[in-house]
């Protein structure tokens, strides 16, 4: 980094990523995913909104205390109440920082806010002197700073430098920039602002259509510093810039961008499998970066290009994004010591002996019906048991499903409610929906379901069938998710998974949603 500039990766995957519908994650599932980050290299992870829940406050807590390599953030709205809130969850972190904001645009001001232009300019700086008394990191956005009138915006980004903020971060709040236009508004924003060159200015945009990554790399060619995006592109709506596409978008093309991130790429597709696994949404074949098709070549002119030479057809290194890194095949013979090793290897840890015993006890079962166990059956294994170690009100003891051609299908099931042996049957339109309607006769959910989607977590006949289970109720929607060499028993786990979910619902504030 001596002779370029570092460009900063801010990943906010546990905080706006956590936003996407029925993506929420327990402090544990958190905590695995902050590892993770940290062995990527990420420079800074936001770790939650701490003032929306006490399950949001202890997760940034937890992580603050754990993460030694990455500073950890904490969102908080320009109130004295969430500032106070996330200074006292970072309290141990050993580099820790708060993220505040307040609205900037026309139209946020009069129909959110009700506050007049004078008054948001008082109430950011007040919030980045409060901010200020919990730590010395303090970074500042002005929502919805697309639509902001600029020399409002110059005003109040001068005044919030001086009031002590040294991260500026310019968010497209509602994906409606474009690429030339965002850079510009980058490039004037950093002439136009006096004590401009006091703070690093960062990015922060959203894909409603589908230029996140655009623009995000529009402005760091006008000189942002630190872009924000999170693993996979997760996040609200049609989510925000993918990390993976910003951090190998700026490493291919040097001769484009005066600058490189510190982060060990080789780590990508580990971070990738995670957090497609923990929250359920799964990655697109042909995702760039990550998909399973990201550097595949099936047509015969380039695979014969790519076999006499890789870059005629190929930009990037597989290996380097890690793709190279699941070749260690586990299977049934392998010893608890290989099983620990290759999980410390994937960033996954155990606090007790027993949880690992608990784990490998689980690897047994799935090599008995397997024959060779790959890092995405690992990394399956230890999120499915995660999440039955949280949610354990209904569990699925056994099944019995009845599917022939010209017969309807029919299944029974049996369950432990709360400690006590419950048994349901039903008929369906095919095997699952048999399945799902039995539990129904049962849990009586009262759900709806959203989505149901089916993955093969690696290759062959044998693969793990991983499947994602999205329910409704109430306006409350979650996702639950289920791994089985048998694809109709994966779907019961990730029902029952999805039903203990919804039964326990958190009450959780969303960050652009309160008095300010």
């Amino acid at each position: 980094m001596s002779l370029i500039d570092q460009l900063i990766i801010f990943d906010t995957t546990l905080r706006d990523g956590e936003q996407s519908p029925g993506a929420s994650m327990t402090k544990d599932e958190k905590l695995r995913i902050a590892r993770a980050l940290e062995k990527l290299r990420v420079d800074v992870i936001e770790a939650g909104f701490p003032v929306a829940s006490p399950d949001d406050f202890e997760a940034v807590k937890t992580i603050a205390e754990s993460i030694r390599d990455s500073t950890v953030c904490g969102l908080a709205r320009a109130l004295d109440k969430d500032i106070d809130r996330a200074g006292e969850a970072l309290a141990g972190a050993a580099r820790g920082r708060i993220h505040t904001f307040i609205a900037t645009s026309p139209i946020h001001m009069e129909k959110k806010l009700r506050m007049t232009p004078d008054q948001v300019v008082e109430q950011a700086v007040r919030a980045v002197q409060r901010a200020r008394q919990y730590c010395d990191d303090v970074e500042f956005s002005p929502e919805d700073a697309g639509r902001s009138d600029i020399d409002f915006l110059c005003r109040v980004l001068e005044a919030v430098i001086d009031a002590g903020a040294g991260t500026l971060n310019i968010p497209d709040t509602v994906g409606y920039a474009m690429p030339q236009q965002f850079g510009s508004l980058i490039a004037q924003l950093r002439e136009r602002i006096p004590n401009a060159d006091k703070a690093v200015f960062s990015v922060h945009c959203h894909n409603d259509l589908g230029l996140a990554v655009a623009n995000s790399l529009a402005a760091v060619q006008a000189g942002a510093r630190q872009v924000e995006c999170t693993i996979n592109g997760l996040g609200e709506r049609a989510g925000n810039a993918a990390l993976e596409e910003i951090v190998m978008g700026v490493r291919t093309r040097q001769d484009l961008f005066g600058c490189d991130t510190r982060l060990e790429t080789t780590q990508i597709m580990n971070c990738s499998r995670l957090v497609a696994g923990i929250t359920g949404f799964p990655v697109q074949p042909n995702k760039a970066v990550v998909g399973a098709n990201a550097f595949a070549h099936e047509s015969g002119i380039h695979q014969d290009g790519v076999l006499k030479h890789r870059e005629t057809y190929e930009i990037m290194r597989a290996q380097d994004v890690g793709w190279s890194q699941n070749r260690m095949v586990l299977g049934k013979h392998s010893g608890r010591n290989a099983f620990r090793v290759r999980l410390a290897e994937l960033g996954i840890a155990f606090d007790t002996e027993e949880e690992l015993n608990a784990a490998f006890s689980r690897f047994k079962d799935l090599a008995d019906k397997k024959h060779e166990i790959f890092d995405e059956d690992l990394q399956a294994l230890v999120t499915i048991a995660t999440q039955d170690a949280a949610n354990e009100r209904i569990k699925l003891l056994s099944m019995r499903v009845c599917s022939e051609t010209g017969e309807t299908p029919a299944a029974e099931v049996v369950l432990s409610v709360d400690g006590a042996e419950r048994r349901g049957s039903a008929t369906g339109g095919g095997p699952v929906d048999a399945t799902f309607r039995a539990i129904e006769s049962i849990v009586a959910s009262g759900t709806t379901l959203k989505l149901y989607s089916v993955n093969a977590i690696t290759s062959g006949t044998d693969a793990q069938g991983e499947v994602t289970v999205r329910l409704e109720q109430g306006g409350h929607i979650v996702n639950g998710a289920g791994a089985d060499t048998d694809i109709v028993i994966a779907s019961a786990k990730a029902y029952l998974n999805a039903i203990n979910k919804i039964s326990q619902p958190r009450e959780r504030a969303h960050p652009q949603i309160g008095d300010v």
